[in-house]
């Protein structure tokens, strides 16, 4: 059985096109999946019941934040 045989420019550029198409894959996931935790983030962040959280003034004592 005969070896296929390529020239070493067909083996770079087929090897520099599966790279390619890698590291296109690789970015694509990545992006989907920090637009996923940046809507998860947003969901999670939201405050519904604003007019109930206490107000925090900083005590000039002791410097800390207190509820007034």
């Amino acid at each position: 059985m005969p070896a296929i045989l390529l020239s070493p420019l067909v083996k770079w550029s087929l090897a520099a096109v599966g790279g390619a198409m890698v590291i296109h894959w690789v970015v694509k996931e990545a992006r989907r999946i920090n637009e996923e935790l940046d809507n998860a983030r947003r969901v999670k962040v939201r405050v519904t019941d604003q007019e109930q959280r206490p107000m925090l003034r900083r005590d000039p004592r002791t410097g800390e934040y207190r509820p007034y």
